[in-house]
């Protein structure tokens, strides 16, 4: 369990994305052929940037995925440590008070 830190430390489920641009590409490249068959040019060049779009996050997803555990931490990477009131400031009263907006 990660503790409050989670906008630094966050994972990335690139595995999920892989599958889901890798769905896309395929029903966009089927999508193109279709539409060329049927005659429609304008739908095809659509599905066609589409495909494209897809297969440009699909390499940046395998590129992130090649690059190890930096950029995608697994489960044997232990959670960090607590703030312990870090974050917390004194105001002219001598009381604590949250510094975080």
């Amino acid at each position: 369990m990660r503790s409050g830190d989670e906008p630094l430390h966050a994972r990335s489920p690139l595995r999920m994305r892989f599958g889901l641009a890798l769905w896309g590409l395929l029903w966009a490249i089927a999508g193109a052929v279709a539409f060329v068959m049927a005659g429609r040019p304008q739908w095809a060049a659509a599905c066609a940037a589409l495909a494209a779009l897809a297969a440009t996050d699909l390499a940046l997803v395998i590129r992130h995925i090649h690059q190890g555990p930096h950029y995608q931490p697994g489960r044997h990477i232990p959670p960090y440590a607590p703030d312990h009131g870090r974050n917390q400031t004194r105001d002219t009263t001598g009381r604590r008070r949250d510094s975080r907006p």
